[in-house]
């Protein structure tokens, strides 16, 4: 039955494909999708997976699997969501039984036929997910790695002086980070003051208090000095609620404070240069 079906793709490829498209551009428009794939794109890329699944068909697994792993790891890129792709292949199996109900094909044979489409598409939806899954998967753990890096940078400021502004929330994952990061930069720069800047932070609970104190020690073990800037009101009053003690750190409101503190305590200050003609 496979070879009735290969003949049966071969000889109705174009319109099972225009078929296709209309269908799987119904369900981009029940999914709101925003602008979904231009016709063009989409079209070339609905004939290939016709190939690909014919391919299947020809019994060439080997190939058939490294197409449908690349086919899959395109259509990540592409943004597709995999509901999405799901309902695609749904749509595929339904509009090859559509067009072959509507050839009149022996009800005999039309069983057989849609038995013999569901033991090739199962799979290939099952492999799919698989495949998406992994993709997606990999594509997660390298953002997560990549936004580590960025989510705690020490930065140099000044000679001695660096700062880590710390933006969004902080679990546990993320406060090793940053004590990672803080120690590395502090030796790696030489740092004598460091700023954190907590302004971005939008909670500050007794973890993440407790984190922020832990990386203040181990800034001060290595040789350098810390100060806790960005102190908003409403977090200077949580700190008080829990009954967090921050005296042995020094503590500002500002970024700009903390800095002109920082300089004080290399001894150094910002001096407001006088303009000639405006004095």
């Amino acid at each position: 039955m496979n070879n009735y079906i290969l003949h049966f793709l071969d000889q109705n490829k174009t319109t099972i494909v225009e078929q296709w498209i209309n269908e799987i551009k119904v369900v981009g428009e029940q999914k709101q999708l925003s602008a979904g794939p231009d016709d063009n794109m989409f079209v070339s890329t609905s004939k290939e997976f016709i190939e690909i699944i014919m391919s299947n068909l020809n019994k060439d697994k080997d190939g058939f699997s490294s197409k449908l792993t690349d086919f899959s790891s395109r259509i990540i890129r592409l943004g597709w969501p995999l509901t999405y792709v799901i309902e695609g292949l749904q749509a595929f199996r339904s509009v090859l039984l559509k067009k072959a109900f509507n050839e009149k094909v022996a009800e005999n044979d039309y069983l057989l036929v849609l038995n013999e489409v569901d033991q090739w598409i199962d799979p290939i939806i099952s492999e799919m997910i698989s495949l998406y899954s992994g993709n997606w998967e990999q594509t997660v753990s390298l953002q997560k790695v990549a936004l580590q890096e960025l989510s705690a940078p020490l930065i140099p400021i000044f000679e001695d002086i660096t700062i880590m502004p710390l933006i969004g929330t902080i679990d546990t994952e993320r406060a090793r980070q940053i004590m990672e990061n803080l120690l590395q930069g502090v030796v790696k720069h030489r740092s004598e003051v460091v700023l954190i800047d907590i302004t971005g932070v939008p909670v500050v609970d007794t973890m993440v208090a407790h984190h922020i104190i832990q990386a203040a020690e181990a800034v001060r073990l290595v040789g350098a000095k810390c100060l806790l800037v960005g102190i908003r009101p409403e977090i200077a009053q949580t700190i008080v609620n829990l009954g967090i003690d921050l005296n042995q750190f020094i503590t500002k409101s500002t970024l700009k404070r903390g800095i002109e503190t920082a300089l004080e305590m290399t001894n150094r200050k910002m001096v407001r240069l006088g303009v000639e003609g405006l004095d």
